[in-house]
């Protein structure tokens, strides 16, 4: 009986071990399909693009679509807008955020309640129904085809975002050392500044890093709000390419140009890995 038992421990042991290396490569080939059809695409040549059947892997590599996105527009620049506009508003959500954070996480306000209440269901509203409403704003600003135009909006929309997100972080810190910052005489600004965000910084990049790949792709504000060629994002710009005809569309520089949009946001990622690892899992065990 017991020989039987084992044996069927064994047995189950032996279908998990291979049913779980089955499952994660399924699911990495479900999410990195569309990215690894995009990336072969971009080194297509123009038949293999339009072959039938599909080839998918290409017969002859080619960089004249990556080179086309230079050489026809100025891609170089869409990449500077589009940094400089998601740059701007991260900095700037963190920089009101945090202290933001900090006071509903610490200090006992009048109407805490209701200001969280109200911070949750700004988070709720698709930007899409806050359009016209921005748009009449730029229009009565004189916004329009200036850098104000994304910044002020993309800022807005994720602060409450990074309110919520520091916040969270902010209660799981120890109040022993605001305490023994108060003793030593710190006040409320010098503590946050010195103490509690050096503390927090895994938690401020990896809301930072939300805050950025939301400005960088966002497309419908930059569409309507910028157009004048050089002050273009490149969401705007990838997807206004054509081709030499207007019955044509370019698929090999629509891939190489999601690339290479792509590309910054995974380096990002990839240079402070630890940070957001750090981050994301700060707090979830208290001792």
């Amino acid at each position: 009986m017991a020989i039987a038992r084992q044996k069927t421990t064994q047995k189950d042991f032996n279908i998990g071990l291979i049913i779980l290396p089955v499952t994660i490569f399924l699911v990495v080939v479900y999410f990195m399909g569309p990215i690894l059809w995009q990336v072969l695409t971009s080194f297509k040549v123009n038949a293999d693009i339009s072959a039938v059947p599909n080839v998918y892997i290409p017969r002859q590599i080619t960089f004249d679509h990556y080179l086309s996105l230079f050489r026809r527009r100025p891609f170089t620049l869409y990449i500077l807008n589009s940094a400089f506009v998601s740059i701007s508003s991260t900095l700037l959500c963190l920089a009101f955020g945090a202290p933001a954070a900090y006071a509903l996480a610490r200090l006992r306000l009048w109407g805490e309640k209701i200001i969280l209440a109200s911070v949750m269901i700004v988070t709720l509203f698709p930007g899409v129904l806050l359009f016209l409403g921005l748009l009449e704003i730029v229009k009565a600003l004189n916004l329009g085809n200036n850098y104000l135009a994304l910044i002020i909006p993309y800022t807005a929309i994720n602060l409450p975002l990074t309110i919520l997100v520091m916040r969270s972080f902010f209660q799981q810190l120890p109040k022993d050392l605001e305490d023994a910052a108060k003793i030593d005489g710190y006040n409320t600004f010098q503590m946050l500044w010195k103490i509690i965000l050096p503390i927090t910084l895994p938690a401020l990049i990896t809301t930072g890093i939300l805050t950025f790949i939301c400005a960088w792709n966002e497309f419908i504000f930059a569409l309507t709000f910028i157009t004048r060629e050089s002050m273009k994002t490149i969401p705007v710009a990838t997807a206004q390419l054509s081709g030499a005809s207007m019955f044509e569309i370019p698929y090999g520089p629509i891939a190489a140009a999601t690339v290479l949009g792509t590309l910054p946001l995974v380096l990002l990622v990839l240079a402070f890995q630890r940070r957001i690892v750090q981050g994301l899992t700060a707090g979830a065990v208290k001792g």
